[in-house]
């Protein structure tokens, strides 16, 4: 289950396809908990994004997600199996997960609420509006979410390229929950997520720190070497 929502929770985090490369550095937190007798300490850590016209990279130090438009394809890497599962888009989860995920994952249907709220909050450069989210995915979430349209890419294309190739499909999402986390205006700058994970409440933040117009390095959106190809999808811990 915590496997199944840390690449849910990666995800939740939206991306962008513009007309040229843009990057975006995000610093997160999870507090430390303790559930079914065991303690996690908190965590820090930092989440990249490359953001083309039809390609985007999604790089933490657990796993990446690259997407190439041209290809209609969607790679996930996992950097402690040092594996990687190619699928294609659109996307459908269950074709890569083992056997007894992909059971799992058909029983978790997502549903959502999202309610805007009535202030603004500067974080960073960025004026941003919020919204609080309330998610049920076999388990209570709820989000406070600051988005902003101020950003250098168009925030339209977010939404609409990422939910559609990948977010929806991982997630499983019926059309009702994606038109009801479509009211959630802008690009995602903060957000601050509340599990409640059998009696545990594990809180987790995110807050981005940079966007910019750069120049990737040739391997950003390359398989690292080494890795092996797996045709079930290795989740991270």
């Amino acid at each position: 289950m915590k496997k199944t929502l840390a690449l849910v929770a990666s995800l939740l985090i939206p991306a962008s396809f513009a007309a040229a490369d843009y990057y975006v550095k995000s610093k997160t937190h999870t507090d430390a908990y303790s559930m079914m007798g065991q303690s996690q300490p908190a965590k820090d850590g930092v989440q990249e994004q490359w953001i083309g016209p039809d390609r985007f990279a999604y790089i933490s130090p657990e796993m990446s997600v690259l997407i190439d438009l041209k290809k209609s394809e969607v790679v996930f890497i996992n950097h402690k199996s040092r594996t990687y599962t190619p699928a294609s888009l659109p996307l459908d989860i269950s074709k890569i997960l083992p056997p007894q995920m992909a059971q799992m994952a058909g029983m978790m249907k997502m549903t959502a609420s999202v309610k805007p709220l009535e202030t603004t909050k500067k974080i960073g450069s960025w004026t941003c509006r919020g919204y609080e989210a309330a998610i049920t995915m076999m388990m209570p979430i709820t989000m406070t979410v600051w988005t902003s349209t101020n950003v250098l890419f168009d925030v339209s294309l977010v939404m609409d390229k990422y939910m559609n190739s990948v977010l929806q499909g991982t997630m499983m999402l019926d059309e009702a929950t994606v038109a009801e986390l479509k009211k959630i205006k802008g690009y995602w700058i903060a957000s601050e997520t509340v599990i409640d994970m059998m009696g545990a409440k594990v809180r987790s933040t995110s807050e981005v720190v940079e966007i910019s117009e750069k120049t990737p390095s040739a391997d950003v959106f390359k398989i690292p070497q080494g890795y092996a190809k797996s045709d079930t999808l290795a989740m991270t811990r």
